[in-house]
């Protein structure tokens, strides 16, 4: 009998989705290279910086929503480009209008410009508020198991701790964080930021991650589309090594083949 763990849908906010690769959808080229990439990753939540792209509240400007239709797409407004939590919810209310009541959103709250790590007090001000008023949170958060810990608690539907420092690619960056936060964890555990190549998002659903969010990975890679085709390819190896649960260890060798019966 085999031995391997036994698989669980991927649910947020009482939706299950097939994909566990989330995409962003900044820094491309153009609206075509967005929606082609994002289609050949085969996801199926994509996020949107509601202050930095237009989805209908810039009239007779090009809008996103024409190429990433909310009936093909679970629209993830995120409040990226905030630093504080009055302005990370007023973007969130402004993304619930555009959208029609949409309360799914992902919460960031970031400290600087240079390094773009989160603000943690903000962070879980904010959260409280949005918990507070009907959202389903999504929170990016730094990779501190106790902060984790206390956005659930307040009632986020998922903590996305980062790997690496947004827009870095440096992969991830402790692993052994990310560890504690997965054992301890109540709702699912995404990473966010830091993914650089297709074996970084493989390492992350190996850990045990629910999905990964990404984007300048895609966006900046060199040929946008075959990576969005890699990034797919790659979460779904990570999250079955996972399932399989991974050889143990040694540091000495040891033979593949039986050796009993060897020819004498």
């Amino acid at each position: 009998m085999s031995n391997a763990r036994i698989d669980k849908p991927f649910t947020l906010a009482g939706r299950t989705f097939e994909s566990r690769l989330l995409v962003g959808t900044g820094k491309y080229r153009d609206l075509e290279q967005t929606r082609l990439a994002i289609e050949a990753s085969g996801a199926e939540i994509v996020t949107v910086a509601v202050r930095r792209t237009n989805i209908g509240q810039n009239p007779g400007e090009p809008n996103l929503l024409d190429v990433l239709p909310p009936d093909r797409y679970t629209i993830l407004p995120n409040t990226a480009g905030c630093y504080d939590a009055v302005e990370a919810v007023r973007t969130c209310r402004l993304a619930r209008e555009l959208l029609d009541g949409h309360n799914l959103v992902k919460l960031e709250v970031l400290a600087d410009q240079k390094t773009l790590f989160p603000n943690v007090i903000e962070t879980l001000k904010a959260a409280e508020v949005l918990v507070k008023d009907g959202f389903d949170v999504m929170v990016y958060t730094s990779d501190d198991p106790i902060i984790a810990r206390q956005l659930a608690e307040i009632g986020c539907i998922a903590v996305m701790p980062l790997a690496g420092l947004i827009g870095t690619g440096l992969g991830i960056c402790n692993p052994y964080n990310l560890q504690i936060i997965l054992e301890e964890a109540k709702v699912p555990v995404l990473v966010d930021a830091g993914v650089g190549t297709a074996s970084d998002a493989t390492i992350a659903m190996e850990l045990g991650c629910e999905a990964v969010l990404m984007n300048s990975a895609i966006a900046h890679a060199q040929d946008p589309i075959m990576m969005g085709a890699a990034m797919k390819h790659a979460i779904i190896a990570g999250r079955m090594a996972y399932l399989a649960g991974r050889m143990p260890k040694k540091l000495y060798a040891s033979a593949s083949s039986p050796l009993d019966g060897l020819i004498k």
